[in-house]
């Protein structure tokens, strides 16, 4: 999510697409409630053989539990999501997996709403924060941030573009997007600025609190287009059957980041080591290449870059 960026829950497309209707929304400034969903955790392991021994830069809390304790948003497929209603799966999920076992730890996944897991590892909720959040300014004022993955911004309309809908111009039409993301701070406040400055109709915005609902809303009629980032986009085409395509090409590639507490730099330098030495093993493209993501690798993992 390009200053956020968010979701899509497999079940929950596909059961609101074959329902006709969309879910519920959580409008800028709403309360948000915590998903239900129970942790789920990674099997344990021991420190990994291959690579530094990272163990001692473990903030003493993690080291204390034996594991590392996770927001995460997991409406975002294929980056983060739940399978069998319960267990947190996805890209991010395996390679942040893969990234503990090179400390001996193990993770537990908490689900949370997007926007308030920064906030959540802020006051010490949660150890991090991993949900395809967008490196930019504002949030490496708040927290460190370490890049891992490179993704776009991308629309999406029902097949066949029905409501002639323009990325350029998508003036007097009703767009579909997920609350806090880049794509709703950033993006379409550039675009509705356009839209008024030539004299023509306003946009409506249609924001949800969970990329499964924006989506849902464009399948069943409710919205003309949608936007986010661009693998999530390309799996909610694939996983609509069709009904679903493309408009333009992917804009504005950005680095995502793993959230960490501002004090905890010597971890977040740890975790930099630890993502190098799965790119040299090739662990690190393989799990890319599973979740079909691997036009995002990056090789120059940085804390803040």
């Amino acid at each position: 999510m390009s200053v956020l960026r968010r979701a899509l829950v497999l079940s929950g497309v596909l059961v609101l697409a074959a329902a006709g209707c969309g879910s519920n929304s959580l409008e800028n400034g709403g309360s948000s409630t915590s998903p239900s969903t129970a942790p789920s955790s990674a099997p344990s392991s021991a420190p990994s053989s291959s690579g530094p021994d990272l163990s001692g830069s473990l903030p003493p809390k993690i080291k204390a539990a034996g594991k590392i304790v996770v927001g995460v948003d997991a409406t975002y497929r294929p980056n983060e999501f739940l399978q069998g209603g319960t267990n947190v799966v996805g890209m991010d999920v395996d390679l942040f997996n893969a990234v503990a076992q090179k400390f001996g730890v193990t993770v537990e996944w908490q689900p949370a709403t997007f926007s308030t897991i920064i906030t959540g590892v802020q006051g010490g909720k949660y150890d991090m924060g991993i949900s395809s959040f967008t490196i930019n300014a504002e949030r490496k004022k708040q927290v460190n941030m370490v890049s891992y993955f490179s993704a776009g911004t991308l629309w999406a309309v029902k097949k066949g573009n029905p409501k002639g809908v323009s990325a350029d111009d998508p003036c007097g039409k009703t767009i579909g997007v997920q609350t806090g993301t880049t794509q709703q701070q950033d993006d379409l406040p550039v675009r509705l600025k356009k839209c008024t400055s030539a004299g023509k109709p306003a946009f409506k915005e249609l924001p949800r609190d969970k990329q499964d609902q924006a989506t849902a809303d464009l399948v069943s009629g409710k919205s003309d287009a949608m936007l986010a980032d661009s693998p999530v986009v390309l799996d909610a085409i694939k996983q609509t059957n069709g009904q679903l395509e493309q408009l333009g090409q992917i804009y504005d590639a950005a680095p995502y980041g793993y959230v960490i507490p501002k004090p905890e730099t010597a971890f977040a330098q740890a975790i930099v080591q630890a993502l190098q030495a799965l790119n040299a093993d090739g662990t690190y493209k393989s799990i890319l290449q599973k979740w079909n993501n691997d036009s995002g690798a990056i090789t120059n993992f940085a804390v803040n870059p």
